[in-house]
């Protein structure tokens, strides 16, 4: 299991970005898939995630409204579209897996088993 983060830039306040997670030696739509993110001297944050199947989502009051996550299964890859983007929003940010968990407000606590390399996003004017 491997999975590869990319998409990350520099963006103005407002602005808008699309991240992708792409899955390599398994199938990316029968794992939850969680987004993560790690400001500048801060602690590692859930943002969101999508279940199994891509039937339910869960996000963190911080992004609601404003980050949407999906799947594409034919490239076998998981967007993380984020609008509206603030300058806290500035993180690396990664994605990563655990087939033991099913995503909700739980999942960005347990210490999952596969993490992409993460994504640096800075939003700066």
């Amino acid at each position: 299991v491997q999975l590869q983060a990319s998409g990350g830039g520099l963006v103005q306040p407002g602005g808008s970005l699309r991240l992708s997670c792409v899955g390599s030696g398994f199938t990316l739509d029968y794992y939850p898939i969680g987004w993560f993110r790690q400001a500048p001297g801060k602690g590692r944050e859930g943002v969101l995630c999508i279940s199994r199947g891509g039937g339910s989502t869960y996000y963190a009051d911080s992004v609601k409204g404003r980050f949407t996550i999906s799947i594409d299964n034919a490239n076998n890859t998981v967007y993380l579209q984020m609008n509206s983007l603030k300058p806290e929003d500035t993180a690396v940010y990664y994605c990563a897996t655990d087939e033991r968990y099913s995503c909700g407000r739980y999942y960005f606590h347990y210490e999952l088993d596969y993490w992409g390399k993460g994504t640096l996003v800075t939003v700066s004017s």
